[in-house]
């Protein structure tokens, strides 16, 4: 199985910067991207960033050129930079780790964190 921590969640002003990390531990052969989503309070869970083991990367509409995704492979750990962040960005993060079948496993592998709280005050 793989593990997934996240940390750097906390309060931050409206404006200010934020950097999140997710360690990846386990069988983490099985991942070729890794992301990060939220769900901000009475709404959805939806998808902030990704980046694949290439180093390809997408963001929401809403954060980008806000957000930055970034991964260390020696260290398998991806991060999320995140400046002039808004009220709208609170929400509780959650680092996913992603890998398509394989040969011997039929399903997709979808991995996620315990999540870490982000409070942006107005």
């Amino acid at each position: 199985q793989v593990q997934l921590v996240e940390s750097g969640g906390g309060l931050v002003q409206a404006g200010g910067s934020l950097g999140l990390s997710c360690a990846a531990s386990g069988s983490i052969f099985s991942i070729n991207a890794m992301g990060w989503y939220r769900q901000p309070p009475g709404k959805q869970r939806e998808l902030v960033a990704r980046i694949t083991n290439g180093g390809s990367t997408n963001y929401a509409d809403s954060v980008k050129g806000r957000f930055t995704i970034s991964r260390d492979n020696a260290k398998n750990t991806v991060y999320l930079q995140m400046n002039s962040l808004k009220p709208e960005d609170t929400a509780v993060y959650y680092c996913n780790g992603w890998g398509p079948p394989k040969l011997g496993h039929p399903y997709e592998y979808n991995y996620w964190g315990q999540g870490t709280q982000v409070t942006v005050s107005s």
